[in-house]
């Protein structure tokens, strides 16, 4: 702690704060100029995410050893109409299915050769009601996801090129593979514009807070040069081989903005009150840090701290942050703690104009209200708290029941190609059909038709499936491995792939499974089950191991570092708790907003985990500038009136940092992704809740009723 706070003196001294300044100007043009930019090594994750030994990528591993021709990043090319489809589609979906054929695409492994096949083949691909068709186009494997994106424009540009002229048909690329190039195209054009929306959207907050023109654009000023140092550093990092998903970049820079801001308000705070006292600005500010520093310090601590404990996840799209916010979090909380006093301090107080600070100046403070709010609160804490806790507990209770969604196509936005062709083929071939299970059979000796139908019966009688593929009884050799000793059958749902009921159907045939060998005369063998039902049940799994795991992990990494900064073994268990009910709160209130007002009766699944590790972490920082205020009062004052003049002191300052924080985190609902929109809508309530209702009301009134156990066993009046 001490080195910190030589640091950060030396970054507001006469000497220091020129050439810090000069060290992070220097830093962000020579990595601006030979570093890679993150966004460059940014990708979606398209894998399962899953660990290496999943039965499921097992599985997969079984289809590329047995049936390598399967191997590939499947596209569908999807074909619709309002009629039916008539000789002259047919003959169209011909020559494109030649066209694609023909022009040999790099990316292109096989492409069905619709053209070649007799009209009963060809009505394979036909719906039932003879308005909608599939033709299957597949991708090489381990392909780089520029060249995916590029391979599905040319196939798009060639195939509408035969469509001109037959204006009912409409095509739209879906599957795996036209899914990860909407994606890249998606956060190509939203990475600027959230960039741009969240430095507007500060600049404006700031510039109606304080009413300086040079007090907003400080803090944007060294949030700049503190960015572009960040994405040089996890560039480098990519280049080396860490992954980096887009998603991590995008929230990456909103926490950047959101941080260095909290930061700058919390430093101005005190800054303005030294200034007051002294004349010298070097002095006004090394007094303002030794104040400042170890609550930012415990602040940051406490958000770097839970991004590390994500490396405890087993699912790598949360593995996955880890990195990334490890490393900026280290550069943030290094830029919060030296570049920016040494802006201010350079700056000194002719940043607070039109209003120069003073020396003794009597003005009071605006802090009326605050001052209001905080003897309320020591005079009625019971009152005071119950008003507070009940509506809140009563909104957490919604919780329950929320459900999620697995399917993360469902959050691509409407006017998407991938999404539109997903939901033409849900709408017109059964739910089941769009992504089969593909049950994989080993077995050490050659395997029977007679077994295989036997299996394929007793499948059918289980419950939720619609259909198992292929009928054995009739040819069915390319369904069997060269050396017959294994097989694969398609197994069929009745309902949606990705629905959680159609996990628990699987699972229930896994469960079954040794049943079903017997019956079947298949004692010896081995079952695989691959596809994205498989996959999905298996990340369901995954994800509710991670979440517990993060989650309680969090939460004593947390409440550790609390109690290194408190001093105390009672004050982390309040703080803790009443963070958690804020983000439960959030969370119920997001869910009735989203399910009520939006229609979306479902959420991510990831947006429990990741409003958890950004709501506690974050929340946590309004308590440590609060208790840390009321700590230094408590020198002076009895606890009661401490409570009060913290609460006085810190109000506005921490309310401005809540408000900028909760509007930052709502720049992502302006994101085509619907994930990023109700996580950034979600974490923006819970941090308006911590701002205005945990910080101000439930903790202060907690800390009167414990009186001087409140920071027990440190020492109050």
């Amino acid at each position: 702690m001490k080195w910190v706070r030589k640091l950060t003196a030396f970054s507001g001294s006469q000497k220091g704060s020129k050439g810090i300044v000069a060290i992070w100007v220097l830093a962000a043009l020579l990595m601006g100029w030979l570093a890679p930019s993150a966004s460059d090594y940014a990708t979606s994750v398209n894998e399962s995410g899953l660990p290496e030994d999943s039965v499921s990528l097992k599985a997969d591993e079984k289809i590329k050893e047995y049936f390598p021709e399967d191997n590939g990043i499947p596209a569908l090319l999807v074909f619709n109409k309002k009629g039916e489809f008539t000789e002259t589609d047919f003959a169209t979906i011909d020559q494109v299915s030649k066209k694609l054929i023909e022009a040999e695409l790099e990316g292109v492994k096989v492409v069905v050769p619709f053209h070649q096949m007799p009209p009963q083949a060809k009505a394979t691909f036909l719906s039932e009601n003879n308005t909608t068709l599939i033709l299957p186009v597949s991708l090489k494997e381990n392909l780089e996801r520029s060249t995916i994106n590029d391979t599905i424009k040319k196939i798009g540009q060639l195939a509408k090129k035969e469509l001109k002229g037959q204006e009912e048909v409409k095509l739209a690329i879906t599957g795996p593979a036209g899914i990860v190039a909407d994606m890249i195209g998606i956060f190509a054009r939203a990475d600027i514009v959230l960039l741009l929306g969240t430095i507007g959207l500060i600049f404006i907050l700031l510039i109606l807070i304080y009413r300086s023109p040079l007090l907003a654009l400080v803090p944007l000023l060294g949030a700049g040069l503190v960015y572009e140092v960040v994405n040089k550093s996890i560039g480098i990092f990519g280049s080396a081989g860490m992954k980096i998903e887009a998603q991590s970049t995008s929230i990456m820079s909103i926490l950047l903005f959101a941080a260095l801001t909290d930061y700058s308000l919390f430093i101005v705070a005190r800054f303005k009150e030294e200034l007051k006292q002294v004349e010298n600005k070097f002095t006004a500010m090394k007094r303002a840090m030794e104040e400042v520093t170890e609550p930012i310090l415990f602040s940051g601590g406490t958000v770097l701290a839970a991004m590390l404990v994500l490396f405890a996840a087993i699912y790598e799209p949360y593995r996955n942050f880890a990195p990334v916010f490890s490393i900026a979090l280290v550069l943030i909380l290094l830029g919060g703690l030296t570049l920016l006093p040494a802006l201010y301090v350079l700056f000194g107080r002719k940043a607070f104009w039109p209003s120069l600070p003073k020396v003794d100046d009597e003005a009071p403070a605006k802090v009326a209200i605050w001052s209001r709010l905080g003897n309320m609160v020591v005079k009625n804490p019971v009152k005071s708290g119950v008003f507070v806790l009940i509506p809140l507990v009563a909104i957490a209770l919604n919780t329950v029941n929320i459900t999620y969604s697995f399917n993360l196509i469902k959050s691509f936005p409407d006017d998407i190609q991938s999404r539109q062709g997903y939901e033409i083929l849900e709408k017109n071939f059964s739910p089941g059909e769009l992504a089969p299970t593909t049950l994989i059979v080993e077995s050490d000796s050659e395997i029977g038709k007679e077994e295989l139908q036997a299996l394929r019966s007793e499948i059918l009688d289980m419950d939720g499936v619609e259909q198992v593929n292929p009928d054995f009884a009739l040819h069915a050799d390319s369904y069997f491995s060269k050396d017959k000793n294994a097989a694969k059958l398609e197994i069929v749902f009745a309902g949606n792939p990705y629905d959680q009921k159609t996990f628990d159907q699987l699972n229930e045939i896994r469960i079954q499974g040794g049943e079903l060998k017997q019956d079947a005369g298949l004692e010896g063998a081995n079952f695989y089950y691959a596809g994205e039902t498989a996959k999905q049940a298996e990340v369901r799994e995954v994800n509710d191991r991670d979440t517990w795991v993060v989650v309680l992990l969090t939460t004593v990494v947390i409440m550790v570092l609390l109690g290194m900064q408190t001093k105390s073994l009672i004050a982390p268990i309040y703080m803790m708790a009443t963070i958690i009910l804020s983000y439960f709160t959030a969370l119920g209130a997001g869910f009735f907003i989203f399910d009520q007002f939006f229609g979306y009766s479902e959420i991510s699944y990831r947006i429990p985990l990741y409003t958890f590790i950004f709501l506690v972490a974050l929340g946590v920082d309004y308590n440590i500038m609060l208790i840390s205020r009321i700590k230094e009062e408590a020198r002076n004052h009895s606890i009661k009136e401490a409570i009060s003049l913290g609460l006085s002191h810190t109000g506005g300052v921490i309310s401005s940092a809540g408000i900028i924080l909760a509007a930052t985190f709502a720049v992502l609902i302006t994101q085509p992704i619907m994930e990023l929109f109700m996580f950034g809508f979600t974490v923006a309530i819970g941090v308006l809740i911590d701002t205005f209702l945990i910080r101000t009301i439930l903790v202060p009134a907690i800390m009167v009723k414990l009186g001087k156990y409140s920071l027990w066993p440190r020492k109050v009046k």
